[in-house]
């Protein structure tokens, strides 16, 4: 097992790599799905590319937990389903279900997720069967609760959007349509949404550094993101609702 302390030292610097990804994202759109654009690098079908930049998530968290000396240990186990529940549907069921159409995705920016989902894989995956494991009486303490409830609230809204967004289209289309119904109701991004409630739950639940670095990097990381998905819909949609927000109701 790493020693704590590079371990901690690798959440801080996860955590402080927030800042300027929000900083980049803010000045600069993030070039995919719709927002790609010639300049960036070769690319590949979007279904392909989810899942090479999604799977390493999954996988780095259980090679690093199963090193752990707390890994048959009860509380331990939860943490790994509570992570793999997101990461096995983000990673294979969700990019398997997408159209086979003429998405791409840019080899650039799978290979940026790529090498942050190993780091925040490895930081969480060694923490959490290792020096960061607790007794099963953490399992009734409010804050993995409250946790554990947020992060399966997160997930499911995150779920059911991405459903919905897929649904939007039938079969032949290729063009976008104004997401109706739900959350999206009060904002353009509920899957953003969603996950952003997730990981605040697992930082919660989890009650360590290395869980608030993931949640504060997941929120600069999507909230930027989420901006730019709606400022795009006003300039293409002149009847978007006006009331509507990018990704928390009634302020952003």
């Amino acid at each position: 097992m790493p020693p704590p302390g590079l371990l901690r030292n690798l959440a801080w610097l996860e955590l402080l790599l927030a800042l300027p990804t929000a900083a980049a994202l803010l000045l600069v759109t993030a070039p995919y799905g719709r927002h790609i654009r010639s300049g960036w690098g070769p690319s590949l079908p979007a279904w392909l590319g989810w899942m090479l930049m999604e799977a390493p998530a999954p996988v780095a968290f259980l090679l690093f937990w199963l090193q752990g000396e707390h890994r048959g240990e009860l509380v331990p186990l939860v943490w790994l389903g509570m992570w793999q529940a997101h990461y096995l549907h983000r990673a294979f069921v969700w990019p398997l279900g997408l159209r086979r159409g003429k998405g791409r995705m840019l080899l650039s920016v799978a290979g940026m997720a790529v090498a942050f989902n190993v780091l925040n894989g490895y930081v969480n995956g060694a923490w959490t069967s290792g020096g960061g494991a607790r007794p099963a009486s953490w399992l009734a303490d409010p804050r993995f609760l409250a946790g554990a409830a947020l992060f399966a609230g997160g997930l499911w809204l995150n779920v059911a959007s991405d459903r919905a967004l897929r649904r939007l289209r039938r079969p032949g289309e290729t063009g976008y349509r104004i997401p109706r119904g739900g959350a999206f109701e009060w904002v353009s991004c509920p899957n953003y949404l969603g996950e952003v409630v997730e990981w605040t739950g697992w930082a919660i639940a989890t009650w360590s550094l290395p869980g608030l670095a993931f949640a504060v990097y997941t929120a600069a990381n999507l909230v930027p993101r989420a901006l730019s998905h709606h400022a795009w819909y006003r300039r293409e949609f002149p009847d978007y609702p006006r009331g509507r927000r990018a990704v928390l109701p009634y302020l952003l």
